[in-house]
C-alpha cells in the first residue's frame, strides 16, 4: 500500500510541478491525487474496523481542510469586492514619481506591505497591473515584475493572512499572530531589501512624461471606492484580533467580516438599477474568485493528510532527523524545495511529519514553525513557478522561465539566505 501511495503522490507532484509544459491544470491533478490516495488507503483496510478507522481519520482531516478553504473563500471574496469597486486606486493613484529607481523602490515597498494585509497572489496581480500601466520598456517592466514577486512573497511570510502557508500554520495553531509578526518581519524585510539593492543599479533614467496611472473607469464613485477599500482593509486586519478575543477559528472571523462588507455594499447601492448593482455585488465577486485554486488546495491537502494518516510522514521525519540531523538545514531545504514544488503541500507535509509538541522547537511559536513560515513563504521566489505570485506575474506579463532564472533568481536566492541567516542569528542571540 505504501509504495502505491508514494507512486500516486509522486506522479501527482510531478504533474503539478510541470503544469505549464503538460498544459494540464494543477487543480485537476491535485483533486485526482487527493481522492486516489484516500481510495487506495481505504481499499487496503476493508475490515469493519479498518473502514471505521479510515472514515474517522478522513472526517478529522476534512474539518481542518474545510477551515482553511472557508477562510480562503472569505478572504478572496473580500479582495475581489474591493477590486470590483476599484478600491486599489486609493493606492495606485498616489504614485507620482517618474524616476525609475525611485519608482522601483516605491513599487517594492508597497508590494511588501500590501502583501501582509492582503495576500501575495492578490498583491502580485495589483502591482503587475500597475507596472504595466506605468512602463513601456519591456526589460524594465520585467525587472519590476521580478521585484514584485520577491516583495509580495517576503511581505506575505510575516503575516498570518499574507501567505497561504503562513495562514495554514496559524489556523492549525502552530504560530500566533503577534509572535510571527515580531519574529519574521526583520528576516522578511532583509529577504526583500537584498534583491532590491542587487537589481536597482540595472535601472537608469526617467519614465516618459506621458506615463501616468490610468484613472478609474467610473464603475463606482470615489466615496463608494473609499468606503469599500477601507472597510475591507479593516475587516482583514481585524480577523486575527477576532480569533484572539473569541478563540473561534479564523474562518468564522473572515465570514463575519464578509457578511458585514456585504451589508455595507447592499446599503451603498440600494438605489441603483439591477445592472449597476450586479457588477458591484458579492454574488458577482464570488463568481470572479479563483475557485480552481481553492480546489487545488483541497486536493493537495487531502493527499498529504492520507500520507499522514498512514504514518508515512512521521516515518520520513524520523529518517530526516537521523540522516540530516540539523533542523536549520532541514527547514532551509523545505524552502529551497518550494522553488520547484508548490509550498502548500510542503507545509502540509511538514505539519504531518512533525506534530505540535508541548515544548521545544515544535511547540506553538516554536523555532521550527517560525522558520518554516519564513522559508516556505520566501523560497518560492527563487524560480518564477515557485509561488502563486510568480505564476500570476508569469501569466500576466508573459515572463519567460529562463529570463527569470538568468535575471532574478540569483538576487532572490541571495535574499532568501540573507533573511534565513538573520532569523537564525536573532534566535541565537535571544535564546543562546
Amino acid at each position: 500500500m505504501e509504495v502505491l501511495l508514494l507512486i500516486i503522490f509522486a506522479l501527482g507532484y510531478l504533474a503539478i510541478a510541470f503544469e505549464h509544459p503538460l498544459r494540464v491544470n494543477k487543480s485537476a491533478t491535485a483533486l485526482i491525487t487527493g481522492v486516489l490516495c484516500w481510495t487506495v488507503y481505504i481499499l487496503y483496510n476493508q475490515s469493519p474496523e479498518g473502514v471505521a478507522l479510515v472514515d474517522g481519520q478522513l472526517k478529522h482531516h476534512l474539518s481542518e481542510i474545510a477551515g482553511i478553504l472557508f477562510f480562503l473563500l472569505g478572504a478572496m471574496t473580500v479582495v475581489e469586492l474591493i477590486d470590483a469597486h476599484e478600491g486599489f486606486e486609493v493606492i495606485t493613484s498616489r504614485i507620482r514619481t517618474t524616476n525609475k529607481r525611485k519608482l522601483f523602490v516605491i513599487v517594492g515597498v508597497v508590494a511588501f506591505f500590501l502583501s501582509a494585509v492582503l495576500d501575495n497572489l492578490t498583491t502580485a496581480i495589483v502591482m503587475v497591473t500597475l507596472v504595466r500601466r506605468l512602463l513601456s520598456d519591456r526589460e524594465d517592466k520585467l525587472l519590476f515584475c521580478g521585484l514584485v514577486v520577491i516583495a509580495a512573497n517576503a511581505g506575505g511570510a510575516w503575516s498570518p493572512i499574507g501567505d497561504v502557508t503562513t495562514t495554514m500554520l496559524w489556523i492549525s495553531g502552530r504560530i500566533t499572530t503577534v509572535n510571527i509578526i515580531l519574529k519574521l518581519i526583520l528576516p522578511s524585510l532583509v529577504c526583500f531589501v537584498v534583491p532590491l539593492l542587487v537589481l536597482l543599479p540595472r535601472l537608469k533614467g526617467n519614465l516618459p512624461a506621458a506615463a501616468t496611472v490610468a484613472p478609474a473607469n467610473g464603475v463606482s464613485t470615489p466615496r463608494e471606492r473609499n468606503i469599500v477599500f477601507f472597510s475591507g482593509l479593516i475587516i482583514l486586519l481585524l480577523v486575527p484580533v477576532f480569533k484572539t478575543l473569541t478563540h473561534l477559528e479564523p474562518y468564522m472571523g473572515i465570514l463575519l467580516g464578509l457578511g458585514v462588507l456585504w451589508l455595507i455594499t447592499e446599503i451603498l447601492h440600494k438605489m441603483k438599477n439591477d445592472e449597476e448593482k450586479h457588477q458591484l455585488s458579492v454574488a458577482h465577486a464570488l463568481r470572479r474568485i479563483d475557485t480552481p485554486s481553492v480546489l487545488f488546495f483541497f486536493g493537495i491537502l487531502a493527499a498529504v493528510s492520507a500520507l499522514q494518516s498512514t504514518g508515512m510522514l512521521s516515518s520520513f521525519a524520523q529518517w530526516m532527523n537521523d540522516t540530516i540531523g540539523n533542523l536549520d538545514v532541514i527547514t532551509i531545504s523545505f524552502g529551497l524545495s518550494s522553488a520547484v514544488v508548490d509550498n502548500v503541500p510542503l507545509v502540509a507535509a511538514a505539519q504531518g511529519m512533525y506534530p505540535l509538541a508541548e515544548s521545544g522547537a515544535f511547540m506553538q511559536d516554536g523555532y521550527f514553525w517560525e522558520f518554516l513560515a519564513y522559508c516556505a513563504g520566501t523560497g518560492g521566489s527563487i524560480l518564477i513557478i515557485g509561488s502563486a505570485a510568480g505564476v500570476a506575474a508569469m501569466g500576466l506579463e508573459k515572463i519567460d522561465f529562463i529570463w527569470y532564472l538568468k535575471k532574478i533568481s540569483l538576487a532572490a536566492l541571495l535574499g532568501y539566505f540573507a533573511g534565513a541567516f538573520v532569523y537564525i542569528g536573532m534566535e541565537r542571540l535571544l535564546h543562546g
